[in-house]
């Protein structure tokens, strides 16, 4: 492995030359297998890897992240999937292996945001992950390693462009890390702090109960929290993210923004948008940008005469009545969040969107204000002591 990689540019067209590289002549833990990743792929890759090997250390399951501009859209360990996920996922013609599922819960979670994403799997890649990452829209994948049919699949997206990277699993960077703003050049430990079953056992809410799902879902909000950018919540069920938000400077909006997601990746499972009559032949993005259309309110008349070319015929949408109706049957969600809550909103509105387990790391000056909403709730809360920002 070589200590540096030319890259065609950094950030933007604009920023060249760009490279990366080790300190003191060090080989570099990654090995290029197919394509060329640039600048933002390798930023994402690096920070999915840490997200997934976490992940896989603390579940002991296969874990897998969909990562857009240097946060995950998605994030999961692989908890088999059930019938109308499979379908909702776009992924019910296809035989999956743990790895495929964990890949397809973080993929299909929030397709819009995967559009174009890369990938990291905490596993060797084996060919039923390969086929199902090679008929998505994607710029790449991480991974420790890849059976040879599996990397032969890949290595044919996007006519040889597709870029594989392999990561040494066993590397470990140095303990302090560093980066350079505007020729200022800063130094910090870097953030290797595990999750522990510890951080779950201050339960300051009346109601305490605390069962083992809520615990692993409590345990992939901690792991997702900590690489995804602050401001960040994430809403986490069955072992998935199902909305996160992030990178907002308040963190109600980024509550707002998260709900919202959960709310549509829920919706998504309405029997009426589960039957939607697309026309044979629709691309997957074009579904999903449909989809999303459709669960929209006050779509305009323009919009919906575009849905002649999608749809078979025109369907109705969901009234605001059905909606909420649907909606409540949304339950058992925990909501992580990078910091604490100034606020008792981000609990309004986080009930909204069927959360009964909230995970902060507490010490806010309104403390009190928030545990009485998720009493209020009958939400059970944990209080960890550990911030989890990320920037």
């Amino acid at each position: 492995m070589p200590a540096s990689l030319p890259l065609r540019y950094g950030t933007n067209p604009q920023q060249a030359p760009a490279r990366v590289y080790m300190k003191d002549g060090a080989e570099l833990p990654i090995t290029i297998l197919g394509g060329s990743p640039g600048y933002i792929n390798l930023l994402d890759g690096l920070n999915a890897w840490q997200l997934v090997r976490e992940l896989k250390q603390a579940a002991g399951l296969p874990s897998a992240a969909s990562f857009k501009h240097v946060s995950p859209s998605g994030a999961a360990i692989a908890v088999p999937l059930g019938d109308t996920l499979r379908k909702i996922y776009f992924v019910d013609d296809l035989e999956l292996s743990p790895l495929a599922e964990a890949y397809a819960r973080a993929r299909g979670v929030d397709r819009m945001s995967s559009f174009g994403d890369f990938i990291a799997l905490s596993d060797t890649v084996d060919v039923s992950t390969a086929r199902l990452i090679a008929r998505e829209v994607s710029d790449g994948v991480i991974a420790p390693g890849y059976e040879p049919a599996a990397l032969d699949i890949l290595r044919a997206k996007k006519g040889g462009k597709y870029a594989v990277v392999q990561i040494d699993p066993s590397y470990e960077p140095d303990q302090n890390e560093t980066r350079e703003v505007f020729g200022v050049s800063f130094e910090q430990r870097r953030h290797d702090r595990p999750v522990t079953s510890a951080d779950f056992s201050n339960i300051v809410s009346l109601k305490r109960d605390l069962p083992a799902e809520a615990v692993r879902d409590m345990s992939v909000a901690w792991i997702t929290l900590k690489y995804t950018q602050s401001n960040s919540v994430c809403f986490v069920k069955d072992g998935q993210t199902i909305g996160v938000g992030a990178g907002q400077q308040s963190r109600v909006h980024c509550v707002r923004l998260a709900g919202g997601k959960a709310d549509l990746w829920y919706l998504r499972q309405h029997p009426r948008v589960m039957g939607l009559p697309f026309i044979s032949g629709i691309k997957r993005p074009d579904r999903d940008n449909a989809i999303d259309q459709f669960l929209q309110p006050g779509v305009t008349a323009a919009e919906k005469a575009n849905w002649k070319n999608i749809f078979g015929e025109l369907p109705a949408q969901l009234s605001d009545d059905e909606r909420r109706a649907w909606l409540d049957g949304l339950s058992g969600v925990t909501l992580g969040s990078d910091a604490f809550f100034p606020f008792r909103d981000s609990l309004d509105r986080a009930a909204q969107s069927g959360v009964r387990y909230v995970l902060e790391p507490g010490g806010s000056n309104r403390d009190e204000d928030v545990m009485a909403a998720c009493n209020e709730y009958s939400m059970t809360m944990v209080f960890t002591g550990v911030r989890l920002f990320h920037h």
